[in-house]
């Protein structure tokens, strides 16, 4: 019976670290993270449980008698989807819909499925962006097609520059320089207008937007840990940014 016990406390503990980890590799908060796994703990009768969630990793303590648990964040995206699905599980598991084995076996399952829209559809909805973004901050018309094909390109160079260094600030600050580069070639050619509402709507696909909010409602949520480190990495990618186009615009 205490063999019985002592499992299922495992697989409670296993279940409760894949979702945090899944919901902080998604691009979730840190304060709904910790929420959401005190919550799964409690449906399991871990009444003593403590949780501490960073950006790069997870501590998690079951009880005084269990050994605490630590996983790394090694990689984060931007996937709401699979935010939801695991608060999802997390409700079904609370609620007793689902059995702790059936949560288990589902977040493995979100786990292991790539949500994420194909690469030329991002693209696509990144060069559309880019073009809307434009006209809202009062360019051309005339300048959209440049902005819908700079915003999309750019887009693009992150996502392959990231993919073979794995260093995100120097992928956003070549995409930012190729984009300045671009805008200021097709200003001085004479096919576009204006050269600064061309760069701005077409950088805005890569403004670290989610960072900066998550930052904020850590900060206000009292999670200093988490809250400056989402802020110092949302201002790297805006110096990044930055300073790509300084580089154009000094020549």
């Amino acid at each position: 019976m205490a063999h019985i016990k002592e499992t299922r406390r495992e697989l409670a503990l296993d279940c409760c670290l894949l979702a945090g980890k899944i919901m902080m590799e998604s691009g979730a908060e840190t304060y709904r993270v910790e929420d959401t796994m005190m919550r799964m703990a409690v449906s399991q009768n871990m009444m003593n449980a403590h949780c501490f969630v960073t950006p790069t990793g997870i501590m998690f303590s079951p009880s005084d008698e269990l050994a605490t648990r630590f996983v790394r964040i090694s990689s984060r995206k931007t996937d709401l989807e699979q935010v939801a699905l695991v608060n999802s599980v997390s409700r079904k598991l609370v609620s007793g819909e689902f059995s702790l084995q059936e949560a288990y076996e589902e977040m493995q399952v979100i786990d292991k499925t790539n949500y994420s829209f194909s690469m030329r559809l991002q693209v696509l909805a990144a060069a559309t962006a880019s073009g809307c973004f434009l006209i809202l901050m009062g360019g051309d018309w005339s300048d959209l097609p440049f902005a819908f094909l700079f915003g999309g390109i750019g887009y693009l160079i992150v996502d392959i520059i990231l993919a073979q260094t794995r260093v995100k600030i120097f992928s956003e600050f070549i995409a930012a320089f190729v984009i300045a580069a671009l805008a200021l070639a097709v200003v001085r050619a004479g096919l576009g207008t204006n050269l600064d509402t061309l760069i701005i709507g077409s950088l805005m696909p890569l403004v670290p937007g989610l960072l900066i909010t998550n930052a904020v409602r850590d900060l206000m949520a009292g999670h200093f840990v988490s809250g400056l480190s989402n802020g110092a990495e949302a201002f790297l990618t805006a110096f990044a940014i930055g300073a790509g186009v300084a580089l154009v615009l000094s020549f």
